[in-house]
Parts: C-alpha cells; structure tokens; sequence
C-alpha cells in the first residue's frame, strides 16, 4: 500500500503541516487535507468539466501542491488525463475514486484544483469566504446564464477576453 502521494505534496509524516480543511469522497475511501486557503477558486463552463461532471459546470478552489496532503485511499485514486483520452496520471489530468467515482480534483502541474463539495464545512452556510468562485471562466461555453455578478472570462481567467 502506498502512503505518498508525490514529492510535490505534503508528507503523511511532515509534523508541521497543520491541517485547516478536510475533504473526501462520497464513499470514504479516499480522503485529503489542506493547510491553507484556496489561491482562489472559479467556475468553469468548459465542454470537458461538462462532460466528466455531469453537470453544467464546475466549482473548484485552487491549492498549490505542497499545501495538500492524502491521507487516505492513495490505492483509490484513478487519474484520466482527458486530453489524450488515457486512463493515465499524465499532467494535466483529472482524479478521481476508484471505488465510488467520486471527482475529486484536477490536478495540474503545480496546482490542485479542489472541488469544494467535497470539504467538511459542517453546513452549506459555512463555506469560508476563500471558497467562494471570484470568476467564471471559459464562460462563452456555458449551457445556463448566471446572474451573479462575478467577471465573465471567455478562456481562462486573466488570459483571455472578458465578457
């Protein structure tokens, strides 16, 4: 059984990683912590978060590597890296559980991309402001208009035209 992740994550071992959230997947077998808050967190309306959601978009608070830890269910984890199609951990790629199917994150080069259902917040209502999406992006894709004000990015966020 493997108990690392990677060298770019915190260590089950690494004393002065003091956890802040938890998060796991439905079923419980694959379970994770973070030391800090999100760098940010946005709404993607792309066709490939359409698609392997299920759903109209997607919500995602972004961790840097080094501030997230496995703590459970490493053996669980299926990696799909959807733009070669491949059931393989290639960089970009999507995680998911093995046993329940659960999303639980992109995972970039340098990056996390956490999907905050997953977190133990105790209440809906409780969701820390560092959760909450500041943008949308690649919102020219989108299947519903949203109405809340944030900025509108037709790509990515910072990167490309503003709707």
């Amino acid at each position: 059984m493997k108990t690392e992740f990677g060298p770019d994550y915190a260590s089950v071992g690494d004393k002065g990683f003091i956890p802040k959230y938890h998060a796991r997947c439905h079923c419980g077998a694959v379970a994770y912590e973070v030391c800090a808050d999100p760098v940010d967190a946005k709404i993607c309306h792309c066709l490939t978060c359409q698609k392997l959601h299920g759903a109209p978009m997607q919500w995602a608070a972004i961790f840097h590597k080094r501030d997230v830890r496995i703590t459970a269910g490493i053996d669980h984890l299926r990696f799909f890296n959807s733009e070669r199609l491949e059931y393989d951990r290639i960089l970009p790629c999507k995680v998911s559980c093995g046993r329940c199917g659960t999303p639980i994150a992109d995972e970039g080069r340098r990056m996390w991309l956490a999907f905050p259902s997953l977190f133990d917040f105790g209440h809906i209502s409780r969701i820390p402001a560092s959760f909450k999406p500041t943008c949308h992006i690649f919102y020219g894709l989108r299947v519903v208009d949203i109405n809340d004000n944030l900025p509108k990015w037709s790509g990515h966020k910072n990167y490309s035209d503003r709707m």
